[in-house]
């Protein structure tokens, strides 16, 4: 299936009230999603085609007030359901550790769905206190990755 096409459905299940949209072509299944707690961004087709698609959790913090934003725990969850990889490349060291500070938006995972590989991003600056051991094992829409406090 052709990029353009994945594209116009990911923006068909962004503009709609669908929850789940599954589209078989030429042997090919794609299969998008959106959750409660997740947003997809597209790329463009050049980004794409260096296989780095961004998509991050969009966990709502902002409600929080200061106080029990930074004494409070997040959790890091999958926005969609792949392969998770704990290092930019086969050999390189992880992105993070635990216990490891990390800055809002910094990169935490990669999943890696349909051969688009999809940065997880930390939605806020604190410590990792619980890090997930599933490197190069599929992963769930939903599941926890990580934990940050």
């Amino acid at each position: 299936m052709e990029l353009s096409k994945i594209k116009t459905l990911i923006e068909f299940v962004g503009r709609s009230n669908i929850a789940e949209l599954t589209v078989t072509e030429k042997g090919t299944t794609v299969r998008i999603f959106r959750s409660h707690s997740s947003s997809l961004e597209v790329p463009p087709a050049a980004a794409a085609r260096e296989a780095v698609q961004t998509s991050t959790p969009d966990l709502d913090v902002r409600n929080a007030s200061a106080g029990s934003r930074t004494a409070s725990v997040i959790a890091v969850t999958a926005p969609i359901f792949g392969v998770l990889h704990a290092a930019p490349a086969p050999g390189e060291n992880a992105f993070v550790k635990l216990g490891d500070e990390v800055r809002e938006g910094q990169t935490l995972f990669i999943i890696e769905a349909m051969k688009v590989f999809n940065k997880i991003s930390a939605p806020r600056a604190g410590r990792i206190t619980r890090l997930s051991d599933m490197d190069g094992s599929e992963v769930e829409a939903g599941e926890m990755l990580a934990e940050i406090a």
